[in-house]
């Protein structure tokens, strides 16, 4: 196999480090992508600003989730597990461990590259794995590299990879701490920065912008549904407009209306016995409703959102008896966003846009249908939704 080890302080990881690492994968036909943060780089001090190791490691984990494809990408802790200076040869000697057998690329931007015959054990590192570098300003100079390149090749018999970006990102870590906004970030990673105050950013959670708020949304989910809460709030935001509703009120229920799809059901239930919400017997032992409820919680108490968008994310699984104009969009809007593909999806998409209680009724319908099927016993506030919307 061929495996890449991307190392790092990622405090924080920035699109840089993403587009670099994408573009290692394809170069270098990776069947193995590693990140490893690193606990104490040996070649800076890690300043008072910056963020705590664990939470390094969180973000370093959203960057990679979000490359998608998490049977080829990992995170591993081994420097933040490792007592002193997070020194590369030492890694490397794990890994060599870890894998007798496989190739491994060692990958690394500009000033690393340049500089990597001063490193600590700088032949043992280059006997240990390949050197994979990418150039991550425009800057950079073509020879510089080729130079560079022939002086490991001819001093340590190095195997040396230099790799052209197809896009470049000229930022650092450093210049995004001091900017203190979202740029240069994955949205998971400023939403993180933003819900832990990290890098001096001190917003009012309860007063975000809709980027914001979608930012922090995104990043309390795992990658693969971010195309999922996106199509949502797109086709909620042109309900709206069809129907007369609040626009901005529903923007904001259907970013918020997954956000904690992917909770255990421990932390559900203590969410809700937090804020004494009492649960049914169904919902107690069902994630797929439980997350309504948390997610209308998080809204109010942690977003500070409104009561018509508590109710509406409330509801968006089973709906309810007598549901507003909010709570069928949001309800409609989660059933046949763009990314929804299943038999019948493409008459509910039409009929949404000329009769939406006759579109909500479907849905409640299908579900029934669905529910049915699989044994599973049906939630009262569906039959109930279902049979207000038939009067």
């Amino acid at each position: 196999m061929n495996i890449g080890i991307y190392g790092g302080t990622f405090d924080p990881p920035h699109l840089g480090h993403m587009g670099a690492a994408r573009a290692a994968m394809a170069l270098l036909e990776l069947d193995k992508l590693i990140f490893v943060p690193a606990k104490q780089p040996p070649h800076k001090a890690l300043g008072d600003d910056s963020a705590a190791p664990e939470q390094r490691l969180a973000m370093t984990r959203l960057m990679a989730d979000c490359l998608l494809a998490p049977e080829r990408v990992s995170v591993d802790e081994l420097e933040l597990d490792r007592e002193g200076k997070s020194y590369t040869s030492d890694t490397l000697r794990q890994f060599r461990k870890r894998y007798p057998q496989d190739q491994l690329w060692l990958l690394m931007g500009t000033d690393m590259f340049l500089t990597l015959q001063t490193w600590h054990e700088s032949q043992t590192i280059c006997s240990l794995a390949g050197v994979a570098a990418f150039a991550r300003t425009e800057a950079d100079s073509p020879a510089a590299f080729l130079r560079q390149k022939k002086l490991l090749e001819d001093r340590f018999g190095a195997q040396v990879r230099v790799l052209e970006l197809p896009q470049v990102y000229d930022v650092s870590s450093t210049e995004i701490r001091r900017q203190g906004d979202g740029a240069h970030l994955l949205p998971s990673v400023w939403g993180y920065i933003l819900r832990n105050g990290l890098y001096g950013v001190h917003r009012d959670l309860t007063h975000l912008s809709d980027d914001d708020l979608r930012a922090c949304a995104l990043s309390m989910v795992y990658a693969k549904r971010h195309a999922h809460i996106l199509g949502v709030e797109a086709e909620a935001v042109k309900l709206a407009k069809r129907w007369g509703c609040d626009e901005t009120l529903a923007r904001r229920a259907a970013i918020l209306h997954d956000c904690t799809k992917y909770w255990s059901t421990q932390r559900h239930l203590a969410c809700c016995e937090a804020y004494k919400l009492p649960l049914d017997p169904l919902e107690l032992t069902s994630e797929k409703l439980l997350h309504a409820k948390t997610g209308a919680l998080v809204a109010r108490h942690i977003f500070g959102q409104s009561d018509q968008v508590f109710d509406a994310i409330f509801c968006h699984t089973t709906g309810k008896r007598d549901m507003t104009l909010l709570d069928k969009i949001i309800y409609i809007a989660d059933y046949m966003e763009p990314n929804r593909d299943f038999p019948g999806v493409e008459r509910l998409r039409e009929l949404a846009y000329v009769d939406l209680d006759a579109a909500v009724a479907l849905g409640c319908e299908m579900s029934i249908e669905e529910m049915n099927e699989k044994g599973r016993e049906i939630h009262p506030n569906t039959l109930m939704a279902l049979a207000s919307l038939q009067h």
